[in-house]
């Protein structure tokens, strides 16, 4: 991947920009001197931080999932379901391991968790960071969003060193096999040249029972492998996703 540069449109905040820019330690170019760009670079407009290459854009736009967090339909959500505690006292405490750009989050924030989202790769972060930024000025989501509270840095080291306690544990982790799935929309091939596939399942799992949560919720593909090969105290199972829970 040839190295990443931050393109500024015109009326962009040009404070922001160099604050992004110097915290990625990545050059800043305004979009009336780009050359002809073909590799992968990230672009900030009046609309927000967005991650191009070529056709292909993607700007986190939590907006877009009003209609599924309205309360009849987040209800079905499998997320929701997979992550709901029974006779639990007060608001559980959710533990997004592996956030990306933070769509599941979002619906378990609005189905009134308290979400704290961990994502490693800092370019995936400033992205999320961005889309929660708008999403708060946003009427309806700006409560929901008011329960996201994002995190820097790695969380396995989170994890293991006892910074951090939750009721619920989610992890979605990247894996070699889901990079060929033709369910992956083109926009999250973007993603995918950022974020490399989980290096130590186990090690993400261990960390996560270090927490000692109620419960640990893992999104994988309908049929793919359980996480390290731990088989899950139950599961909630789509055409598409699976969702397996660990009861510790």
């Amino acid at each position: 991947m040839s190295e990443l540069i931050l393109v500024t449109e015109a009326g962009a905040d040009q404070k922001k920009s160099t604050a992004l820019a110097e915290k990625l330690q990545i050059s800043v170019v305004s979009e009336t001197n780009l050359q002809e760009e073909s590799g992968l670079f990230l672009k900030l407009g009046q609309d927000g931080l967005s991650l191009r290459q070529g056709k292909l854009e993607m700007r986190g736009d939590f907006v877009q999932m009003l209609p599924r967090l309205k309360q009849g339909r987040l209800q079905g959500e499998m997320l929701v379901k997979a992550a709901k505690l029974k006779n639990f006292p007060g608001t559980p405490v959710v533990l997004d391991a592996t956030a990306g750009m933070g769509e599941d989050s979002m619906l378990l924030a609005a189905a009134g968790y308290e979400v704290f989202l961990f994502e490693k790769d800092p370019v995936i972060a400033a992205l999320l960071e961005d889309a929660l930024d708008r999403a708060a000025q946003d009427a309806v989501l700006q409560k929901i969003v008011g329960r996201m509270h994002l995190q820097s840095g790695d969380s396995i080291n989170a994890m293991q060193e006892g910074r951090v306690s939750a009721d619920i544990v989610y992890l979605d982790p990247m894996f070699p096999a889901r990079s060929k799935s033709g369910l992956i929309k083109k926009k999250f091939q973007l993603l995918q040249q950022l974020e490399r596939p989980c290096a130590d399942e186990e090690e993400l799992l261990q960390a996560a029972l270090a927490v000692h949560p109620k419960r640990i919720v893992i999104k994988r593909p309908a049929k793919g492998p359980y996480l390290a090969g731990r088989k899950p105290s139950y599961s909630i199972a789509g055409k598409a996703v699976r969702y397996d829970c660990l009861v510790p």
